[in-house]
């Protein structure tokens, strides 16, 4: 029996209409990479989260081309070319290797993890890199210890205040704490190098959360971003660089206040996307480099150490 043309609708409504769900949902996926900086903050500051998982949004485009696929529908997959070109433009730049050799300062900044079981050999890895300027974050008043023992061979000179410490080769000058928080969590030194000084800023921003009702729990991380923004506007040396943990990403709008002044060593001289958090899984660059008056060389991850973060390095030309 041949069908009827009310049969033969039924049979290819719900195709087409897959079709057209699906090609909505790619221009959808589109639009959030394309305006992001546009999603409310107001509320969970779910703004800065998206911001945050960006880099990820990419996967939309596979798993909107299998579904395509899979339904058959041309038009579908016409349209996941536009997140597709939308994700290529925001970070096609990152998938090559930028980095090139020479450079005059190299500097790696390294939360290392209060609760990290093996400091020694934490500190004989960072050790191992040979940087001109180490920057540990989340230090304890016992670790410190063991890393003053443990640097001192290769960093005649440092400075640690609170949780935060640097190590240079080079002599400090006008080491003072920065007051981004209630507590020490961020430091400020004049590193002496043979071609002239570098205002040094080691800093780790207030953690965040993602709870179900709050949201993004990121206020105290964001006020202390304008703290740190703060002293960095204020700050008179030409040639700067800014390290650490800052608990958020360079496109997070949130730390617009710091990024906006500062050039990341990674995105102009890195080699993919330099993930450093967590260390066994890394999703996320919550760790950087960030510089002014200075040419980022490179840009590198470190091996994992004890810590949960993945130290992050940088080579500068003065």
């Amino acid at each position: 029996m041949e069908p009827g043309p009310a049969t033969a609708g039924r049979r290819t409504t719900g195709p087409r209409r897959d079709g057209v769900l699906l090609a909505a949902t790619a221009l959808l996926c589109a639009a959030l990479m394309a305006l992001h900086g546009q999603i409310p903050n107001t509320v969970g500051h779910l703004g800065s989260l998206f911001q945050t998982l960006l880099p990820w949004t990419g996967l939309s485009v596979p798993v909107l081309l299998v579904s395509a696929a899979l339904r058959r529908s041309r038009f579908a997959a016409v349209a996941v070319l536009a997140p597709a070109a939308v994700w290529v433009t925001l970070f096609g730049g990152m998938l090559t290797d930028k980095g090139s050799a020479g450079g005059d300062l190299t500097v790696v900044s390294h939360n290392v993890d209060e609760g990290n079981t093996d400091p020694v050999g934490t500190a004989r890895g960072l050790a191992a890199a040979d940087a001109d300027l180490l920057a540990l974050e989340e230090l304890s008043q016992e670790a410190a210890d063991v890393y003053r023992r443990e640097l001192a061979p290769g960093y005649p000179h440092h400075a640690v205040i609170g949780g935060v410490g640097l190590w240079s080769k080079y002599p400090l000058k006008d080491v003072a704490a920065v007051p981004i928080m209630p507590w020490t969590r961020a430091i400020r030194a004049t590193a002496l190098t043979p071609k002239g000084p570098v205002a040094v800023y080691a800093a780790h921003l207030a953690s965040v959360r993602v709870h179900p009702v709050a949201g993004f729990t990121a206020g105290r991380r964001n006020d202390a971003a304008r703290e740190l923004a703060a002293a960095l506007r204020a700050e008179r040396s030409p040639r700067v660089v800014v390290v650490g943990d800052f608990n958020g990403t360079f496109q997070d709008r949130a730390l617009a206040p710091v990024t906006s002044r500062l050039r990341s060593a990674q995105r102009e001289a890195g080699d993919g996307f330099g993930f450093s958090w967590p260390a066994a899984f890394p999703v996320v660059r919550i760790d950087d480099i960030l510089v002014r008056g200075m040419e980022p060389v490179s840009s590198w991850n470190l091996p994992a150490t004890g810590s949960d973060h993945l130290p992050v390095a940088a080579s500068l030309r003065l």
